[in-house]
């Protein structure tokens, strides 16, 4: 019993240490919350560089696990899954296939985007890590035998999804990215956003790659982050923004695949791209150009009722919703109301371009433009202005598409060149 203790008390600062793990698209638990401290002493905020990497092209955002860092990146005709080193950014291993620079239906923003921009998926159980790439290649790899590759196949060719069809609401302006959104594994189920034929959501078995169930909804894919689970009355979904609509969709037994909710919310250029922000039974959906708009939706099992629509929008960055409040960070930062949809504040210099955090102690950690991160107060200190505490350019190069993440006492950014940098926000050394 002594010796155990002893391990217990030598194990406790080992994994104190480590923090939160960030093994998902938006983090932990899918919204941007994280459980760490943003870091900040009073007086500075960052700590100064850790390690710094370069991994390819690509807006797919870094994932957290223990000590490793898995980032998925594209040269060579070739897409590339770096697993690093937490600590010192040092490669562990690597694992590559064939691969085109974009989708195979590729059309309009290629200066703006390239490359793998799917945010791989981590399946604590099995320690399998899934990732999907701009031309459909979905790959399951053993995170616990330096990344061998468990299964393999292409959406494009299983599924037949076409190129995605004009829908602008106001002038012509088609667009499609390829495949954009992040796998998602609940139970056995690895939930995918696809588009084809069969049905917008495919569930696959994430040990065999089967196929479990297909969508009731046949939309084409969106643009957005990927598919955010949703309990409806105690029945567990998904929603998801696809090319057209807000779809609710069943993921239970016999019932997997069964429309509950439909929205309409069509984007000219196609552009979905905010990943709804879930919170209770309320879906918040956003986008620019035809809409400028944000909406809050109510779901249940008899399908979605708006409850309000301000006319404040996101273009790409995903709203989060934290203690009656809602922020995000595109042109600007904002806090909403989340009861009324009414303005609370905004500011700062934010453009297109932006991702944001909650961290512990209720402040938000920002990236923006080309690479600069800023710490903000949320409303809890700041309820009437936009208050910021502290910004650095960190990189410099490409545009900062890619998700900030947060990890034991580690701020990750990279840009969509591929350059990566970490940064200190706790007083380690």
């Amino acid at each position: 019993m002594i010796r155990s203790l002893i391990v217990s008390l030598v194990l406790l600062p080992l994994t104190a240490a480590n923090g939160a793990d960030w093994p998902h698209w938006r983090g932990p638990t899918r919204n941007d919350i994280s459980t760490e401290s943003s870091g900040w002493d009073g007086k500075t905020w960052l700590k100064g560089e850790r390690w710094k990497a370069s991994v390819g092209e690509g807006s797919s955002a870094p994932v957290v696990v223990g000590d490793k860092v898995y980032l998925t990146g594209w040269s060579d005709n070739r897409d590339t899954l770096f697993c690093l080193d937490l600590n010192t950014g040092k490669e562990r291993w690597q694992q590559s296939y064939d691969s085109p620079r974009y989708g195979r239906h590729a059309i309009g923003d290629q200066s703006l985007y390239s490359a793998a921009c799917s945010t791989p998926e981590y399946d604590s159980e099995s320690g399998v890590l899934f990732t999907l790439g701009v031309d459909g290649d979905l790959n399951a790899w053993d995170t616990r035998d330096e990344g061998k590759q468990i299964w393999s196949l292409n959406l494009y060719e299983r599924y037949q999804a076409q190129r995605r069809p004009e829908v602008a609401v106001r002038r012509k302006t088609q667009r499609d990215y390829g495949y954009m959104s992040s796998p998602l594994v609940i139970g056995k189920q690895l939930i995918v956003e696809v588009g084809g034929k069969k049905g917008n959501l495919v569930a696959f078995d994430k040990r065999t790659g089967a196929e479990l169930w297909h969508s009731e909804n046949q939309d084409e894919a969106g643009h957005t982050g990927g598919p955010v689970p949703i309990d409806v009355q105690g029945v567990p979904c998904v929603a998801v923004l696809t090319l057209r609509n807000l779809v609710v969709a069943r993921t239970d037994g016999s019932k997997a695949g069964k429309t509950v909710a439909t929205y309409p919310w069509t984007t000219d250029f196609g552009n979905n791209i905010a990943t709804p922000a879930v919170f209770g039974d309320s879906v918040i959906i956003t986008s620019a150009y035809n809409h400028v708009a944000m909406c809050r939706l109510k779901v249940t099992l008899n399908g979605a009722t708006k409850v309000w629509e301000n006319e404040m929008a996101s273009g790409v960055c995903s709203p989060l919703v934290h203690d009656g409040r809602v922020y995000w960070a595109w042109n600007g930062v904002h806090c909403v109301d989340f009861t009324t949809g009414k303005e609370l504040w905004s500011g700062g210099k934010v453009g297109s371009q932006g991702s944001c955090i909650l961290t512990a102690d209720d402040r938000l950690i920002v990236y923006a433009k080309k690479g600069e991160l800023s710490l903000v107060e949320t409303s809890k200190r700041s309820p009437k202005k936009y208050t910021q505490l502290a910004a650095e350019s960190v990189l410099s190069k490409t545009d900062a598409w890619p998700h900030v993440v947060l990890s034991g006492g580690h701020v990750i950014c990279r840009d969509r060149s591929g350059s990566v940098r970490c940064m200190a926000v706790d007083p380690r050394d």
